[in-house]
Formats: C-alpha cells, sequence, structure tokens
C-alpha cells in the first residue's frame, strides 16, 4: 500500500487539533488500559490495520495481555473484560456503527451505570476521536508498519 499524503506534513496546523484530542483524552482520568482497547475495538471494527497494529502495541506495553487482545472481537462471550471495561466496549461499538445500530438507551444505561458524567464525555469523546484517526488513516492509505518493512525489503 502507498500512502497518498501525509497529513502531518501536508496540514500540520489542522493536525493540531488531533494531536490536542489525544492529549485530552490521556489526561481526562480515564484508565490507559481502558483507552487502548476502545481504540483496538473500534480499530478492529473500521478495519483499520495501521491504527490494529498501533494499539496492539501500546496495549501491550500498557501490560495489556495478549489473550485479552485476541479475544477482544468477542468480549461479549468473554468472562477476562471487566464491568466497566464491557460498558466502554458496548458504547465504542454502538458509537462506531452509529448508522446501522445508533446509541440505544439501554448502552448508554450500562455505561452510565460504569462512568461518572464526565467519565461519560470522556468515553465517548476517545470513541469519536479514534473514528477520526481511523479515517484518516483509511482515507490516506497510511500503510502500517508491516507493510513498510515488506516494502522496503
Amino acid at each position: 500500500m502507498t500512502a497518498r499524503i501525509d497529513q502531518f506534513a501536508t496540514a500540520p496546523d489542522l493536525m493540531k487539533s488531533m494531536l490536542a484530542m489525544e492529549e485530552t483524552i490521556t489526561a481526562s482520568g480515564l484508565e490507559r488500559s481502558l483507552i487502548e482497547l476502545v481504540k483496538l475495538r473500534a480499530s478492529q471494527i473500521n478495519h483499520c490495520a495501521f491504527c490494529i497494529h498501533m494499539h496492539t502495541q501500546d496495549a501491550r506495553a500498557n501490560g495489556e495481555s495478549d489473550t485479552r487482545m485476541h479475544l477482544l472481537h468477542a468480549w461479549q462471550e468473554s468472562t477476562l473484560f471487566t464491568p466497566r471495561e464491557r460498558a466502554a466496549l458496548s458504547w465504542t461499538e454502538c458509537l462506531t456503527e452509529v448508522a446501522s445500530r445508533g446509541a440505544p438507551d439501554s448502552a448508554y444505561a450500562t455505561l452510565a451505570a460504569q462512568f461518572d458524567p464526565r467519565e461519560q464525555v470522556a468515553v465517548t469523546l476517545l470513541i469519536t476521536t479514534i473514528n477520526a484517526w481511523n479515517r484518516l488513516a483509511i482515507g490516506f492509505a497510511i500503510p502500517h508498519p508491516v507493510d513498510q518493512e515488506a516494502a522496503t525489503a
């Protein structure tokens, strides 16, 4: 895969807002493990190879187990995810697939049972931001590192 453009080189002024959102989410108080699970799950849904690769590496570096990452596609059938993680993953799936799923009251009630109102905003911004990153990576055909290594070999 050949990248179409480098958004950072092409429009660094525009990309500042995306980087600021990342800093805001990191400083939001949400657990780092939760942030990486949400990013990874949304990236899986969106089929964003670049982001799946990045967030698998980031999650592992932050102590996430390979077992949980392998089961993330089937989190609903696994007992390895906490109620708080399950609420965030459910909300992630709803908002990532909002055109077909909407944001049902039942998913919101599950979220609200696990996250205070400020955290609900933080989780929703986290989901919004990773979906934007996925669209940038997919839209501009950003190759993931394994593709980049293969192209130079």
